[in-house]
């Protein structure tokens, strides 16, 4: 029997409510040490999301949780999915990340995106541009970041962003990764081809999932990058169980969402999971909806990871 395609696995846990676990406020971080004390031990990454006014008052801001994190689980690299351009200037996340990857000893990937949520945005002061023009802010900011992780001091004069004789020691060793997250055809993907070092996406039916890759690779051909020098990862939800017919109804509506949650038994998970990796991904990066009891992590990393080492 041929030998499954190798997958790497990280973990996203919740910063806050957004629909799938229970979030208890007052005991939320002694869930979250729970959690990832089993994820630290069975995911090589551990990824936080950047909201600030997402969907209820409970949220943690991702880069204070993800400094947290990294001070107590030296294990794993540590990244964001995704550090939302418009939140932040990209000369001081320069600044931040470079910072965060000297004192966690090289372990930081930049997870990067243009923005999308308009609500969070709009409460708490933040300009909320044109989709095309948040993806120019996106380009620009990247450039910044990366003469800012690689020469200092260093300018940049651009449209959106300027800066003049920064010095941004102690410069990354090794320059993190950079990932960009979003899957628009004509712009983001674009942008994919032309600067990231990784992509992501979510979870989406195998049909749609390789025509997104086949117009990745598009993007690469005309801008001269070379497709498979370009990471690919996927963030998905997970609804596993010993039961295949316990986990589907679990799972219930994600099933059918826009971008469906992988549902199954172990086996299930591992098929589907070795459908995507024969496309090309290579990182996966979970969701589990049982935040307290963590059975569901627990049967994962027992019966689903070990199969793509």
């Amino acid at each position: 029997m041929p030998s499954r395609p190798t997958m790497e696995f990280g973990y996203n846990p919740p910063t806050g409510v957004r629909g799938l676990e229970v979030i208890r406020p007052r005991e939320y971080i002694s869930d979250l040490h729970r959690a990832l004390d089993v994820a630290s031990q069975n995911f090589g990454s551990l990824w936080i999301s950047d909201h600030i006014n997402y969907a209820d008052e409970f949220r943690m801001e991702c880069w204070t949780l993800l400094s947290w994190i990294a001070a107590r689980y030296p294990g794993p690299k540590l990244s964001t999915i995704v550090m939302s351009n418009t939140f932040r200037s990209p000369a001081l996340l320069a600044k931040m990340g470079a910072s965060l990857q000297h004192l966690s000893s090289g372990r930081f990937i930049l997870g990067y995106g243009g923005g999308w949520h308009e609500g969070e945005h709009r409460s708490f002061g933040y300009d909320y541009p044109s989709p095309r023009t948040r993806i120019d802010m996106l380009e620009e900011g990247v450039q910044v970041i990366k003469k800012l992780w690689t020469e200092s001091p260093t300018s940049f004069d651009g449209k959106f962003y300027n800066v003049d004789g920064a010095h941004s020691e102690p410069l990354p060793d090794p320059v993190p990764p950079i990932m960009i997250g979003g899957a628009g055809e004509k712009r983001t993907l674009k942008v994919v081809a032309k600067h990231a070092d990784w992509w992501n996406d979510l979870s989406r039916p195998l049909d749609q999932a390789r025509h997104k890759l086949e117009i990745l690779r598009q993007h690469c051909e005309t801008e001269g990058r070379d497709y498979d020098s370009i990471r690919k990862t996927f963030t998905a939800r997970f609804f596993i169980d010993r039961s295949n017919k316990k986990a589907r109804e679990q799972a219930g509506d994600w099933l059918t969402a826009e971008q469906p949650g992988i549902a199954g038994d172990p086996a299930s998970i591992r098929d589907q999971l070795a459908q995507l990796a024969e496309l090309g991904f290579d990182l996966c990066i979970a969701v589990f909806p049982q935040f307290q009891e963590l059975d569901d992590m627990r049967l994962f990393a027992d019966e689903v990871i070990p199969e793509f080492a």
